[in-house]
């Protein structure tokens, strides 16, 4: 599928006769009762869902205008939002009578779920992961391994999100038997239409629940972008609300003139990665940067090609969050609701404090917490570490040796 320019199928074509096949049997079991019915059944039973909309009312009198709801994907299995999108590809590949599925992951949530998914259908999991990305997330890849997947460490290029898709792919390429569930919005069609299929229940619950709430809809929506499946989720079914406006965030990491950033719209360059057409972060000669952020999951230098095509018309407005902003963000929620968002989460919490002046307090925004931040707790707990020793220098260095 293509959305205008942006999309298609960049990939060799021995892979397009799989993905066309792979679109077939998609398009011919999501609309069978029992596949969807087995799905739902899951999503309730296994997953959790509904997640509930939560109404962060000590976030809300901090930030001093309209009222900000969590969409609480924290609460699902497994700790995010990844298990929607892993349960039905899971589902799908044991349709089709796979038995071995690859994965690729960063922060390592699509890790866990994709491994969660296997061990629950019975199948052979593999899962690709950077190197740097393995030493981040550490918790996550045990939980992996406790599930019995494979997890192998992709040393290649800048050893994170990118490297794993790229290793990923060559794997699917070379090996028949089996079937590639991709975490993000990414990818060659029908990968990003499979992907916000299965993630669009986000959204779908969360326009239902704030009109419960509040009897309106929101005025503001807001998520985090890496490749983009927990933002698409929850667009999916506000796109056409044209009175809610609707943000999406990506990470700007050291500063977006540092060079140290994962903003793929940030210099307007097209190109293509990992089999599509999107914006991408490229040097003059076209050649893919390496993408940075603090959080490992938005740490790629693409961006989904629907969220390429929203940008372009105008739909929704992208931005972006430092690294310092998301983990002050990060604090914050800690401290003011009791609750420990995932740091690619952090991102969005930290742009909703940005923009609630901007609306009335009668108004709302909805922002999807897309992830909890149990896997970045040694990060956050080294940063508050730094602080504290920075804290201490200057208050040694003010002190006066006369009080000694």
């Amino acid at each position: 599928m293509n959305y205008l320019e942006f999309g298609g199928q960049y990939v060799p074509q021995q892979l397009k006769i799989k993905l066309n096949k792979l679109k077939e049997e998609f398009d011919r079991l999501v609309g069978s009762e029992e596949f969807s019915g087995e799905y739902r059944r899951c999503l309730k039973q296994f997953v959790g869902r509904p997640s509930p909309l939560f109404f962060a009312s000590n976030l809300t009198k901090y930030a001093g205008g309209a009222k900000i709801y969590l969409k609480r994907e924290d609460l699902n299995h497994t700790g995010a939002h990844k298990i929607n999108n892993a349960i039905g590809q899971a589902l799908l590949a044991r349709k089709m009578n796979k038995t071995h599925i690859i994965a690729e992951t960063g922060a390592g949530q699509h890790g866990v779920a994709t491994a969660t998914a296997a061990a629950l259908f019975g199948l052979k999991c593999k899962i690709f992961m950077g190197k740097e990305d393995v030493k981040r997330q550490k918790i996550n890849v045990n939980k992996m391994k406790l599930l019995g997947a494979d997890v192998f460490e992709v040393t290649t290029g800048n050893q994170t999100l990118k490297e794993a898709v790229d290793v990923a792919f060559d794997y699917f390429l070379n090996h028949q038997d089996v079937f590639y569930l991709i975490g993000s919005a990414v990818g060659p069609s029908p990968y990003p239409e499979m992907v916000k299929y299965f993630q669009k229940v986000i959204g779908e619950e969360a326009k239902r629940q704030i009109v419960e709430q509040e009897g309106k809809l929101p005025k503001a929506i807001v998520a985090c972008v890496g490749g983009g499946s927990n933002s698409i989720g929850l667009f999916a079914d506000f796109i056409d609300e044209k009175q809610v406006d609707i943000y999406g965030v990506e990470g700007a990491g050291k500063g977006l003139e540092s060079g140290k950033h994962a903003c793929a719209i940030y210099q307007n360059k097209i190109g293509v990665i990992h089999g599509m057409k999107t914006y991408v972060m490229q040097d003059e000669n076209g050649k893919i940067k390496d993408a940075y952020s603090i959080s490992a999951g938005l740490d790629y230098p693409g961006i989904g090609p629907e969220h390429a095509y929203l940008y372009k018309t105008g739909r929704v407005k992208y931005d972006s969050i430092t690294d310092s902003e998301a983990t002050g963000a990060f604090t914050l929620l800690c401290r003011l609701e009791g609750i420990v968002p995932a740091l690619e989460s952090s991102h969005a919490v930290a742009y909703a404090l940005k923009i609630a002046k901007q609306y009335d307090k009668n108004d709302a925004i909805v922002v999807n917490l897309s992830g909890r931040g149990d896997k970045d707790l040694n990060t956050m707990i080294k940063i508050m570490e730094q602080k504290r020793e920075k804290n201490l220098v200057k208050t040694d260095k003010n002190t006066d040796i006369r009080s000694m």
